[in-house]
């Protein structure tokens, strides 16, 4: 697995964005038993910039925690596409999954919300957004509950206990 970094904002976390970010994904990865080596791009943004990304690609005007942009089409959640040479990134061998756009300050106001870390709460929009990225949806009550109950096997693994 490899994972590209990106900030485009000058509001920090004092947190180990890196450490966290590969700890959340590859626990997801395995979780789902993703079959192939995946590179997911990772950026953390301010609310306008996620404002115009959600403006842009899902007609919302307003700032948002985080955006998935996946990469692949799924029949099921988790239940991972063949996959051909072409599909691969030719520098890396590695399936380019999807991307993941966080808005940092978004992971500061719901942690305070919800009354837990910035680390718990930048660890569920990863795994949030992961499963995104391999399949999973929340627009139906099942869909919803599934994702919830797979987001949380994975964070409760982790110690990301809310």
């Amino acid at each position: 697995m490899s994972l590209e970094l990106c900030y485009e904002t000058e509001e920090t976390l004092d947190l180990p964005y890196e450490e966290i970010a590969e700890k959340v994904i590859a626990a997801c990865l395995a979780a789902e038993h993703c079959p192939f080596a995946a590179e997911v791009s990772l950026s953390f943004v301010d609310d306008a910039a996620i404002r115009s990304l959600n403006r842009e690609f899902r007609n919302i005007d307003r700032e948002t925690d985080v955006l998935s942009f996946p990469m692949l089409e799924f029949e099921a959640p988790g239940v991972f596409p063949e996959i051909g040479e072409e599909d691969k990134n030719p520098d890396t061998g590695e399936v380019p999954l999807g991307d993941i756009v966080i808005n940092v300050g978004r992971v500061k106001s719901q942690a305070a919300e919800y009354g837990h870390s910035e680390t718990r709460e930048l660890a569920f929009l990863l795994a949030h957004s992961m499963l995104h990225l391999m399949g999973y949806d929340h627009m139906e009550e099942a869909e919803r509950l599934c994702m919830e109950s797979r987001q949380r096997d994975i964070l409760d693994g982790l110690g990301y206990r809310r």
